[in-house]
Order: structure tokens, then sequence, then C-alpha cells
């Protein structure tokens, strides 16, 4: 919601329009200022007191890291040539800091590695090695060497994917993706904006679960492309109705002299 219709915007909305916001797509409203207060007290968001309303503001670091997710997202999926080549990650961590190891595998899967056990992961994108030099700053428990490589003459390919992917499960998720939004047709704005919020909730999930393996390396009948137009289209659909609710909603959050002004 915070990159889909605040980043978008001013990079701020009253905190009354983001817990209506999340209200509206189901949420209680105790548990809608519950995931604010913490979003807040995890240094994602900042309030700032307009007499008895607060206006929440995305703090500079999180602008950024959504600005990023949205371009991973919208352009997830797309075509592209590969050259051959694979990424090798491996990935050294303390035992007693599971928490670090958590985070960096949290991020490795992010970045679409699949992990072949033993702390090396792999992806044929090898552009996305400069995702990771931040990874393990100074003073980190983590510990990243990376490697450019080939796959030789010895092993099956096909056993590594396996291994790395759980490709059946992919197809699954993007088949219910299809399913799912290929038969809504929402009627009123505020039902637009639902299906607009979790049309991107869902989609989002596929950089972590999809490694955009090159198309030959693809089962047939992959279903990814049907899924990515499916969503680029139903987006462009709801877009317009989605961002009038939330401003909508926005408009209704403040005071009587902000109206007026």
């Amino acid at each position: 919601m915070l990159g889909e219709y605040v980043l978008p915007a001013s990079g701020s909305a009253w905190q009354e329009t983001l817990i209506c916001a999340l209200t509206s797509l189901d949420h209680k409203t105790p548990a809608a200022r519950r995931a604010l207060a913490r979003s807040v007290t995890a240094g994602w968001l900042r309030t700032e007191r307009h007499g008895r309303r607060s206006r929440v503001h995305l703090r500079p670091a999180t602008a950024e890291m959504l600005r990023d997710g949205a371009e991973r997202i919208y352009s997830f999926g797309d075509p592209w040539e590969w050259d051959g080549r694979w990424l090798l990650v491996v990935l050294r961590v303390p035992e007693e800091r599971r928490e670090v190891r958590h985070q960096v595998r949290t991020r490795l899967a992010w970045a679409g590695f699949g992990s072949l056990g033993g702390g090396l992961w792999i992806s044929p994108h090898v552009e996305r090695e400069r995702e990771l030099r931040d990874a393990t700053g100074a003073g980190s428990a983590a510990e990243l060497v990376s490697f450019r490589a080939e796959i030789g003459d010895v092993g099956d390919p096909a056993k590594v994917m396996a291994e790395a992917w759980d490709l059946d499960a992919v197809a699954a998720a993007y088949r219910d993706f299809i399913a799912r939004f290929g038969r809504l047709r929402p009627a009123s704005r505020e039902a637009m904006f639902r299906a607009q919020t979790q049309l991107v909730h869902e989609w989002r999930k596929f950089p972590f679960l999809d490694p955009d393996l090159p198309a030959d390396m693809l089962p047939a009948r992959w279903p990814r492309k049907r899924a990515h137009d499916l969503f680029h289209e139903r987006h462009a659909q709801w877009h317009g109705a989605a961002q009038e609710h939330f401003g909508a909603l926005e408009a209704s959050s403040r005071g009587p002299a902000q109206r007026v002004a």
C-alpha cells in the first residue's frame, strides 16, 4: 500500500487514511493501528502531529527501498537474453548468528537466487552481483564470496535446477494467480482499490519464488508470460479508480481547515 499509493504521491499520508485503507482490505482497526505503530517503531515511518491528527511520512531509506522494489516488481517477467553464465555465491555466517543468516538468505531469495545447500547459492542473473555488495557491510557477521561460471560437461543441469528451485510449485502459484485475477471483475471504485492492492501484493511474491530462468531452460507451457501479461493488463485497468479511491480517503481524513484551503 505504501509503495502503490503513498510513494507515488507526496511520500506521506494522514494516519487515518492508512487505517481506513487497511480496514477496507479486511484488517480490523486495532490491527491496522498496531501495524502502523510497529512500522514507526521499526524506523520505516515517522509521524508528525497536526493538532489531533498525525501525518505519516516515509523515511528516506524506506522510500528508496520501495522504489527499488517497485522497479523489480513491475519489470519482473520481461523478456531478457542470457549469455550462458551463472552467478555463484558462497554464504558464511557463524552458527550463533541465525538472525543474520535469515536476513541474508531473504535478500538472496529476493534477488532470485536458489540454494544448493551448504551455503552455496546460484542465479543465472550475473548482473545482480552488484545488489549484494552492501549485504555484508563493516562489522557484519556475514561473509559472501561470488563466482561467475558456466556449467561444464559433468553432471545434469536439470538436476541442479530441480535442487535449487521448486519449479512445479512456482508454476502452480502462477496458475492460481491467473485463475484468481483472470475472473475478478470489481465494479465499484473501492472494489477496484481492493483488487489493485491485492493484485500487486500477490505479484510481488514472484521475484522470491521464480528465479526467472532463461527461456530454453523452462518446462513446456510455462505460465509466467500469461501471468505477466494479466498483471499488467489488470493493473492498467484498475489503476485510475484505485488511485482515486485512495485520494478520496486522503481528502476525507483532512481537517475542515485543510479541506477549505
